[in-house]
């Protein structure tokens, strides 16, 4: 019998179906009082819940917040897809994908012209598109192996958290913008998202003008100080904040820490022989091709290019096929389908998959590199002049959704 199948936006009245299929997905158990204040924050965080309903039952969902993303010191509209979710009596029968595709669309239509996801496996996201953007390191520090304490020349200020969120808010945002790929958080994000996921003590460095140029919050629990953010704008307050995270060795073993890729503490300690580990951690995509170059900085030059490029795309039709790429000498470009380029004989194009671009112009991966593993295919020439347009500039994301 052929089941009736429905891709419907999430209205409150499935909140429970939607609680029960979560729990039972991500194997966790909340009380009432829980679940009920997960409700108010379902409501309230702008959001987009898709359910694939089959004869009348919730089979599987799937969430896209509306969020921004730093690229290139810009905000971009993202959407950030996130609970999906399958009861196993429905499972490989194509709902996610279903739920995926439906999902693009919708973002398309709202603007948000790229994506990103946590991935429980990221070879079955790269079928839909998604690839890695980001990495991060994590180090384990024993009290022997931490920076050596300085002198202090501005001052350490604990804070209460929600006292100081104009403070802690802008010293983020100042840090989040100078990567491709952080959040560019609302005060919901911080009140849902970031004040219950990261628990403890904050501290903000004043300089010697009593101006915060960089911040820290973190907890200490079984002699273990577990780092949630360390923020800075300058040396002085990295190592300020490290001088003061070493005030803490008679009371810990170790410290714990996640840091952006391209963190130099071991080469800065004393003995750099450190715990440390690179992890991949999210995934993203262009949702929107044209709409996202439009509002890409490239590399300014003396001069304009003009670059075949053919993007594969088999889930956002609108992508997939040859198009145009113009970048004026400011950076500023845009992507012109290529029929309407008839003084292009079609030679000499680049050629690559809708993933493989949005990790390349993300600055998570070089275009050569991918060239030589042949994820992209065309003249080196070319290419190599598409690489000297694209800016470089790190991947790092402090959240997680």
């Amino acid at each position: 019998m052929e089941q009736k199948i429905e891709i419907v936006q999430m209205k409150e009245e499935l909140y429970d179906a939607s609680i029960a299929l979560s729990q039972f997905a991500f194997q966790y158990v909340r009380s009432p009082e829980e679940i009920e204040r997960t409700k108010q924050q379902f409501l309230a965080e702008p959001a987009v819940k898709w359910a694939a309903i089959v004869d009348g039952q919730l089979a599987a969902q799937a969430a896209v917040f509306d969020l921004y993303t730093y690229i290139g010191g810009n905000r971009f509209a993202m959407g950030g897809v996130a609970g999906v979710a399958t009861w196993p009596e429905y499972r490989r029968q194509g709902l996610v994908a279903k739920l995926l595709v439906h999902a693009l669309e919708g973002m398309k239509d709202r603007g948000q012209s790229i994506s990103f996801l946590h991935p429980f496996a990221f070879a079955f996201y790269r079928k839909f598109g998604w690839e890695t953007y980001i990495e991060y390191k994590s180090y384990t520090i024993r009290t022997d192996q931490l920076p050596a304490r300085q002198l202090i020349n501005g001052r350490i200020k604990r804070v209460v958290m929600e006292a100081s969120a104009n403070v802690i808010g802008q010293l983020y945002e100042a840090y989040a913008s100078k990567y491709n790929g952080t959040l560019a958080r609302s005060e919901l994000w911080w009140e849902y998202r970031v004040n219950k996921r990261k628990p403890g003590q904050t501290a903000v460095y004043y300089d010697t003008a009593d101006k915060p140029q960089g911040y820290i919050r973190y907890e200490v629990k079984n002699s273990q100080m577990t780092i949630h953010e360390l923020v800075y704008l300058n040396e002085e307050a990295r190592s300020s904040l490290w001088s003061f995270i070493a005030q803490h060795d008679s009371m810990i073993e170790r410290v714990t820490i996640t840091a952006p890729s391209d963190d130099l503490l071991p080469f800065l300690l004393d003995n750099p022989r450190i715990q440390q580990e690179t992890i991949p951690y999210f995934m993203a995509r262009i949702v929107d091709a044209a709409a996202f170059v439009e509002q890409y900085s490239f590399e300014s030059a003396d001069y304009e290019d003009h670059i075949v490029i053919a993007i594969k795309d088999e889930h956002a039709p609108w992508n997939n096929g040859l198009y145009m790429l113009n970048i004026a000498e400011s950076g500023k470009a845009n992507l012109v389908p290529y029929e309407y380029c008839a003084s292009n004989n079609g030679q000499n194009s680049v050629e690559l998959s809708i993933g493989t671009l949005t990790t390349i112009l993300l600055g998570y991966m070089n275009i050569l590199q991918l060239y030589q593993y042949g994820r992209v295919q065309g003249v080196e020439s070319i290419i190599n002049r598409l690489q000297e347009r694209i800016p470089e500039r790190n991947t790092y994301l402090m959240d997680f959704f």
